[in-house]
């Protein structure tokens, strides 16, 4: 990875500098992680890019091709895989999900039941939109929030499963038959909606999800190691993940033989994919890009400057709107736009940054944000769940934009 002078960037090198010994003090010498990876960029320039830590049990050190699980970092991807579909005019942010999911025609909001009780429901107010599932207003929920008796018919129908019974039309059709927590659009929960949405890109545009990101994401953008299923000849390449422990960390997936490695039996457009720092550096810029990278136009300028705005309703931030126990956003401050959180209010999100910023993160402890004024990326990698067990987000922007000249 090609560096270029942090200065002549506008950081104070020095201050640049504290983040990978922060990381290797604070995280790896702790034990708190096993491995880092960071980028942070400007422009299109890398003004810092370091490692550490091992990718594996068995001492491997990180590499700096190295292929991680990204988790819902995934769902930027698919949102914008979603409003290409819209700019040719092929579905709109204000269409019913029924409309091309009719498996949702009569979906109902809970009003009681569960377990051994059939479960009642009564209408919506308004039908789950295309943009319901973009904002994560659509009244879906995720199975392992273990909040609701809805969650937990999630989990005894193991639905988010990638490799269990239900291919994407098999998991809609599933969903269907299950009540929403609320009537789209009336508060905020974290989801599978970025799941269905990925249902939706394949109806509309005829392709398997991982087809259609391959031919018009990840090809022009140049991104050659993001997939959803780890090739053999770079299996190699991937580590180890572990699920945090009170004492240490413990094994969740092992590289040599990992779930990432056997074609999933569910594309998961909220969770499923493979990058690496340098790859998701480039989706990155062409975000801070205005929608192009280079030759590549994805989006256009338009397209993004309307994702980036807040799209709960009546502007109302997180706070306002969430339901959800669990979140991968800091609720103050912050909105929600097209597939990415928004910083609406920097004081009152208590971390510096700049309003009109865009982030999200994934289940791995991994993240990535967009600051278009200040020209400002960072991509962060490890391979820890949960992602809330240490507030490294904060610190890692803090520090950051500290370190700005």
């Amino acid at each position: 990875m090609q560096t270029a002078d942090a200065d002549t960037l506008g950081f104070i090198p020095e201050r640049l500098n504290r983040l990978p010994a922060f990381l290797t003090k604070g995280y790896i010498a702790s034990g708190k992680f096993k491995n880092f990876q960071l980028l942070v960029g400007r422009g299109d320039d890398v003004a810092l890019f370091d490692s550490g830590g091992i990718a594996r049990e068995d001492g491997t050190p990180v590499a700096d091709d190295q292929l991680f699980r990204i988790a819902s970092m995934t769902k930027p991807v698919t949102s914008i895989a979603f409003m290409q579909l819209v700019e040719q005019g092929k579905v709109a942010l204000d269409d019913p999900v029924h409309r091309f999911l009719p498996e949702f025609k009569d979906i109902g909001v809970y009003a009681g039941g569960g377990g051994a009780v059939p479960f009642t429901t009564r209408p919506t107010d308004s039908p789950m939109r295309m943009v319901d599932l973009l904002r994560h207003t659509s009244g879906l929920t995720y199975a392992f929030q273990n909040r609701s008796n809805i969650d937990l018919a999630y989990r005894e129908r193991k639905l988010e499963n990638w490799h269990g019974n239900y291919d994407l039309d098999g998991f809609i059709a599933e969903l269907g038959r299950l009540p929403l927590e609320f009537s789209p659009g009336t508060s905020w929960n974290y989801s599978v909606s970025t799941d269905v949405l990925g249902a939706v890109i394949q109806r509309v545009s005829g392709q398997s999800l991982d087809a259609y990101f391959a031919e018009h994401i990840f090809a022009p953008l140049g991104m050659h190691d993001t997939f959803f299923t780890v090739p053999e000849d770079k299996t190699g390449r991937l580590g180890d993940c572990w699920t945090w422990n009170p004492k240490e960390p413990v094994m969740y997936d092992r590289a040599e033989k990992s779930l990432w490695s056997k074609p999933p039996k569910l594309l998961s457009g909220g969770g499923g994919l493979v990058s690496t720092a340098a790859d998701y550096h480039r989706f990155c810029r062409m975000l801070l890009g205005k929608g192009a990278l280079g030759d590549a136009r994805i989006v256009s300028r338009k397209t993004i400057a309307l994702m980036t705005q807040n799209h709960l309703p009546e502007g109302k931030q997180l706070t306002e709107m969430s339901q959800a126990m669990f979140s991968e956003a800091q609720n103050a401050g912050t909105g929600f736009g097209l597939g990415f959180a928004v910083t609406d209010n920097v004081a009152r999100s208590m971390i510096p940054g700049s309003k009109g910023e865009f982030y999200w993160g994934g289940l791995y402890s991994t993240a990535f944000f967009v600051d278009p004024l200040e020209d400002l990326t960072m991509v962060f990698m490890t391979q820890l769940q949960p992602s809330n067990v240490y507030p490294i987000r904060r610190e890692l922007k803090t520090l950051i934009y500290s370190a700005l000249a």
